[in-house]
């Protein structure tokens, strides 16, 4: 075990190995989503250059290569983001339904534009998502992975004020 690989935790690594149970163990790259997720949670929410340097050697990947899957999906952050994360959907089901105004109305509230984080460290507003896949309850957004649907300025608000 190298130094970087000790920067992954105990529990990292056991659900990472868990995630590689479930693959032939010639496609360990396949658990890679997985142990970023995990390490990022653990990482208040985003992924530095060495716990993605730690998750390639673990798996035994380029380190590009696990930069690459870091970069492309959406709800993989590498850079410092807000506690709650907001994503709002904005494909045309959400769009024709009230999204853009969704949006306009977190971005007034929050007083942060997508893509960014409030100053108190409480927000983060993701950049615009394509699709949650929720068509039929558009405008609806997901804050921390939880589905809110057939929303309203009014419901927005509700949500994030019970926020801690």
């Amino acid at each position: 075990m190298n130094d970087i690989t000790i920067q992954l935790s105990q529990h990292a690594r056991a659900e990472i190995e868990h995630w590689l149970k479930k693959y032939p163990p010639n496609r360990k790259r396949s658990a890679v989503l997985a142990a970023l997720r995990e390490v990022q949670h653990e990482n208040q929410g985003y992924l530095t250059t060495e716990l993605m340097d730690a998750v390639a050697d673990y798996l035994g990947m380029p380190k590009i290569a696990v930069y690459e899957v870091a970069s492309f999906y959406s709800m993989l952050e590498t850079k410092p983001v807000g506690r709650h994360s907001i994503s709002i959907c904005t494909n045309i089901s959400c769009m024709l339904r009230g999204a853009d105004d969704i949006v306009s109305h977190l971005e007034r509230k929050l007083g942060i534009k997508t893509g960014e984080s409030t100053s108190d460290g409480k927000f983060y507003l993701k950049q615009e998502e394509e699709c949650l896949a929720a068509c039929c309850g558009g405008p609806m957004l997901m804050v921390d992975h939880v589905y809110h649907e057939n929303l309203t300025n009014a419901r927005v608000d509700e949500i994030l004020d019970k926020l801690d």
